[in-house]
């Protein structure tokens, strides 16, 4: 039994590893679209911005420092780095990457505006 446990061990484990290996292709965009939700109000916007500018929204920046999309399919995915301050309270309250296809993977946590990812823009 145990022969047969370090005999499987060896096949599956390199295999494993093999397609941890894998990275997948990306392009960088020139931008993102980022919807924002103020939650007192109840109403979305989606703002568009170019990598490296910031965009004000009542009291938040929200800059965009870089965005990439799977090469093969730009539609599938987009990877957005953002940086989001509250002017009110001096503080910035979410800086990372987030996921447009599970933006709760890495969520911005503020009390009134939720912020995520729609897509990448390219030129």
């Amino acid at each position: 039994m145990i022969r047969w446990l370090t005999a499987a061990m060896l096949v599956v484990v390199p295999a494993l590893a093999g397609q941890a290996q894998e990275q997948l292709s990306v392009t960088t965009g020139t931008g993102a679209v980022v919807r924002t939700l103020d939650k007192l109000e109840g109403a979305t916007r989606d703002i568009e911005l170019r990598s490296g500018e910031t965009a004000a929204l009542n009291r938040m920046d929200i800059n965009l420092q870089e965005c990439r999309y799977p090469t093969e399919d730009p539609a599938s995915e987009a990877y957005a780095y953002l940086s989001i301050r509250d002017r009110e309270v001096g503080e910035t309250v979410f800086e990372g990457w987030m996921l447009a296809t599970s933006p709760a993977l890495n969520p911005m946590d503020h009390s009134r505006y939720d912020v995520w990812v729609l897509r990448c823009t390219t030129p």
